[in-house]
């Protein structure tokens, strides 16, 4: 049995993942771009050790923050996964819409070399680059680059076929209970430490794309080069992941088929024993 538990940050998805890998001996596979990366851990909100309760964890630290890893990286490693552990029970959590779709789907690469992109705006090469990559550190203004990053990378085209029998989930809860849970998130971050972690980060790998690019990094390391004031960091880091939830319910809603729960933060088995429900009854069909 395959589960897929996504939904947007804040939701619950970590919490629930493990308790339902206890309950179904399952495995569970991160689909999340930033915990990816070795020691980028409070800004990506990485599980800790102590609360994966012994449930085998991967696609978590596995790579180095000076090394590039794409959507394509991602769906070869999950499906020689799936692949692999095909036996067991397996939990994919995380909420990079774009990761699960190219690796759950019959989502196609193929290379294509020396296009004539003279047609397009830099704002839409730039969403291009994107999707390809989330991660990309490329200015929408650097036309040159932006151009040379499509031609050396492989695009993709999106099937609707899905290539596993799976049962996908999702937490959701009020958008104003979701933004006050994202802020409150971010305080938090910062009493254990963020900066401190960006710090020593920025001065190890100084060239590294993923701390310029992803949410929680990129902004305390305007801080350090002084282009804004902490406080000015802090609020970027909410705004910016209230704006990431938005584009994930966005990629939700119109790539994936997702049956939807409201977390139930007062009494979270509420919302395990409706999803176990559901579960059970999918599985039966």
């Amino acid at each position: 049995m395959i589960i897929c538990l996504t939904g947007p940050t804040g939701v619950g998805k970590t919490k629930l993942s493990i308790m339902l890998a206890h309950k179904y001996n399952a495995i569970i596979i991160s689909a999340d771009a930033t915990q990816i990366y070795k020691e980028l851990n409070i800004g990506s909100s990485k599980i800790k050790e102590e609360e994966k309760e012994g449930v085998e964890h991967f696609l978590i630290d596995i790579k180095n923050p000076l090394e590039d890893y794409s959507v394509f990286d991602y769906q070869k490693d999950l499906r020689n996964l799936l692949a692999k552990y095909h036996d067991k029970n397996i939990i994919i959590c995380g909420g990079s819409g774009l990761y699960i779709t190219a690796s759950l789907y019959d989502y196609r690469f193929s290379p294509k070399n020396n296009n004539d992109y003279q047609n397009y705006t830099n704002e839409e090469l730039y969403k291009m680059c994107k999707e390809i990559d989330e991660n990309i550190d490329i200015h929408v203004n650097n036309r040159r680059r932006l151009e040379n990053f499509l031609n050396k990378k492989e695009h993709h085209n999106i099937e609707s076929k899905l290539l596993y029998d799976v049962i996908f989930i999702g937490l959701t809860t009020n958008r104003d209970v979701l933004y006050q849970k994202i802020n409150d998130r971010v305080d938090e971050m910062f009493k254990e430490g963020l900066v401190e972690e960006v710090i020593n980060l920025y001065h190890k790998y100084p060239k590294s794309r993923i701390l310029k690019s992803a949410i929680g990094y990129k902004e305390i390391i305007n801080y350090l080069d002084g282009l804004i004031t902490l406080d000015d960091a802090r609020e970027l880091i909410k705004k910016n992941t209230r704006h990431y939830a938005k584009r994930q319910y966005t990629w939700f809603n119109n790539k994936m088929q997702i049956k939807f729960f409201e977390t139930n933060y007062d009494d979270f088995n509420k919302t395990y024993d409706e999803v176990v429900k559901y579960i059970e009854k999918e599985n039966n069909n």
